[in-house]
Order: C-alpha cells, then structure tokens, then sequence
C-alpha cells in the first residue's frame, strides 16, 4: 500500500528541466556583499545576544569587580595611605584598570567554545569581510568593559571616590581604557584559536595578566620598589595605561601617557591581529 502511495505522489510531481532550474538560480542579481561594518556590527550584536540568553557571563563585571574594589580598599587603605578616603583616590583608577585588562580574557574563551562546537566552520563558509567575527567579538565585549567600570565607578562614589576631573575626566579615562583593553584583546583571540580547550586559555591568560597587573603601579608607587622592578614597572603598557587614567579622572592631562598608551594599543594590533586571522583562516 505505502508502495503505491509512493507511486502515486512521484507521478504527481511535475518534472524539473536542468534549464528551468538554472533560470531560476540565475533569476535575479545577487544581493550586494555585506560592507565590513555592517557585518561587524551583526557580529557584535550576536555576543550581545549570548550575553542576553546566558545572563550568568555578567558575573564577572558585576560581582567581581565590586569584590575588587571593596577588598582592596579597606584592605590596605589604612596601612599605605592612613585611611581608606585618602587610598581610594589613587586606588580606584588604578583597580578600575586591573579589572577590566583582566576580563580581556574572556574573549578567547568565547572564540575556544565556538570553535569546539564548530560555529566557526560555517562562518568560514560566509561571503563576509573575514575579520569581521573577531571584530565582533571584541564590540560585544566592549559592553562589558563598559558594565563594568560603571559599576566600579559607582561603588567607589559610594565609598568616598570624588574625581576632580569630573564628569568629562571620568568619561576620557573610561574611554581610554576601553579602546586599550580592545586593542589588548586581540591577544586573547590569538590564545583561544591556537589552544585546544577554554581552561587551556584561561590558564595562561592567567599567567600572563596576574603579574602584569600586580607588577605595576596599580597599588603602590613605583618608587618603593628595587631598582630592577621599577626598570620594568614603569615601562609596562599596564602602568602607562593606570597613569593616563589616573590623571585623566585627576583633572590633569597626561599626554606622554595617553601616547604611550594608545602606541601599546596599535602595537597589540600590528602584532596579534594578523596572528590572529592567519590562524582564523588556516584552523
């Protein structure tokens, strides 16, 4: 019966000449190739929506960071600056920098668990500008950055932190940050292509960041340290970048070291991007 029935419908299908169906492929033009921007942007919009579906990834700019800086304020306030009003002054930029360079990581995270459930196999496949899934990567992390150092910027108001530089110097220094921790990010990207697991990429993002930020001057002056340590503190892009925001939301304009900044920024670029991209495209 189920074999007639089969018959039957096959009868009922009307037959598909090769020209018909070459006329209907070739029917219309092509819809115009996706600018880099725009693709970018969906990209960005898709790291927005993880973010939307798995709200938990928000743990780490929300809770961590008001455990930063509440630890470490009332922790050493007293003993290096004589009272936690006095600390959170120099503190909070300084810390506002170390938590937001340290989430870096989470980008090559995010690319690692894409490509082990094998989205990344598609998006080769796409008729796209190709950096344009890294580029969107780090503009949805980008909100983050920015989540976090609001919620950051708000616990040290409650706390005593009163920038001279206002509004305006605020603003400057969090920008500065952001655009330092997207160029940074690329080097995480390197990470999450070239390791075979997410934990692989934590580890040594881990690594690489604790003592670049803790060997800075994020805590302490650098003048109370050995000779030798303050040789490489003082040239960190971590430390350039702690002075730039410290100054900015002082009211000062440091401009030496915004220009080390944004140079340690296009360096991480040059270097990583390309790395970057070369594995994209031969993994």
């Amino acid at each position: 019966m189920s074999t007639a029935a089969e018959t039957r419908s096959t009868e009922e299908l009307a037959p598909v000449a090769t020209e018909t169906l070459a006329e209907l492929l070739v029917a219309k033009d092509r819809p115009p190739r996706p600018s880099a921007l725009s693709t970018s942007i969906t990209f960005g919009w898709r790291a927005i929506l993880k973010i939307k579906h798995v709200p938990e990834q928000l743990f780490d700019v929300t809770a961590f960071p008001i455990m930063m800086v509440l630890m470490y304020t009332y922790l050493f306030g007293g003993a290096l600056a004589g009272s936690v009003d006095a600390y959170v002054q120099f503190l909070l930029p300084g810390i506002l920098v170390m938590s937001v360079v340290m989430i870096t990581m989470y980008t090559g995270v995010s690319v690692n668990t894409d490509i082990e459930k094998g989205v990344f196999d598609r998006f080769r496949t796409l008729p796209i500008w190709r950096p344009s899934v890294m580029v969107g990567y780090l503009l949805g992390d980008a909100l983050r950055y920015t989540i976090a150092s609001i919620v950051m910027l708000a616990v040290g108001l409650a706390i005593g932190f009163r920038p001279d530089g206002g509004f305006v110097g605020v603003l400057l220094g969090v920008a500065l940050l952001i655009v330092f921790s997207f160029a940074f990010s690329w080097v995480w990207t390197m990470f999450g292509l070239l390791l075979r697991s997410e934990k692989s990429v934590m580890g040594v993002s881990m690594m690489f960041l604790f003592p670049l930020t803790f060997l800075s001057n994020i805590f302490v002056e650098p003048k109370t340290m050995p000779g030798w340590l303050q040789a490489f503190v003082n040239n960190s892009p971590v430390t350039h970048l702690t002075n730039a925001v410290r100054g900015l939301m002082d009211g000062d304009w440091p401009a030496t070291e915004i220009a080390w900044t944004l140079g340690w920024a296009g360096v991480f670029i040059a270097i990583f991007g390309p790395i970057t991209m070369r594995l994209y495209t031969r993994k």
